[in-house]
C-alpha cells in the first residue's frame, strides 16, 4: 500500500480487539476507514486486518488468538491513535450518526488544529483532526 504521495507509511498502529469484526464494522462504517485486507482463521477469527484512512494504515486482529504479539498485549493498556482528516466537523457528524462515543466534540486547538476525540467499542481512543506534522525530506 502506498500513500497518496507515492510513499509507504512508516508507522502502522496495531491494535487487538476481543471482537475484531465489530471493530472493523465501526471503523469502516462510522469512522471512515476502508478495508484493505482481512484474513480470517478457519473459525472466523480475524488473524490480521489492514484498514486505510488517507495515506495511513491501521493493522488489527483478534485478541486471544495466541502468538508473541497477543501475549505481549495481554495486559497492555488501551491505545490512542491520531488520524488526519480534511473535514473534522463532517467526520464528527458521521461518527455521531453511527452512535460513536465522542469524548470531545470538534474543538479548535491553540496550536491551530481542529480535532475531536472518540472511543471505539473496546476503549481505544481515536483523535481525528487537521494537525499533520510535516516530515522533512
Amino acid at each position: 500500500m502506498t500513500g497518496t504521495n507515492g510513499t509507504r507509511p512508516s508507522i502502522y498502529p496495531t491494535l487487538l480487539y476481543a471482537d475484531a469484526k465489530a471493530a472493523i464494522r465501526q471503523l469502516t462504517e462510522a469512522l471512515g476507514f476502508t478495508e484493505l485486507s482481512v484474513y480470517e482463521g478457519e473459525d472466523g477469527t480475524v488473524l490480521h486486518a489492514e484498514l486505510v484512512q488517507g495515506n495511513g494504515v491501521v493493522m488489527l486482529g483478534s485478541r486471544g488468538r495466541g502468538g508473541v504479539f497477543d501475549a505481549a498485549m495481554k495486559n497492555a493498556g488501551t491505545t490512542g491513535v491520531y488520524v488526519v482528516v480534511d473535514d473534522v466537523d463532517g467526520h464528527h457528524a458521521h461518527a455521531v450518526e453511527h452512535g460513536v462515543d465522542v469524548l470531545m466534540p470538534p474543538t479548535d486547538q491553540e496550536y491551530g488544529s481542529r480535532d475531536y476525540m472518540a472511543r471505539d467499542l473496546e476503549g481505544n481512543v481515536w483523535s481525528f483532526g487537521t494537525y499533520a506534522p510535516e516530515i522533512p525530506a
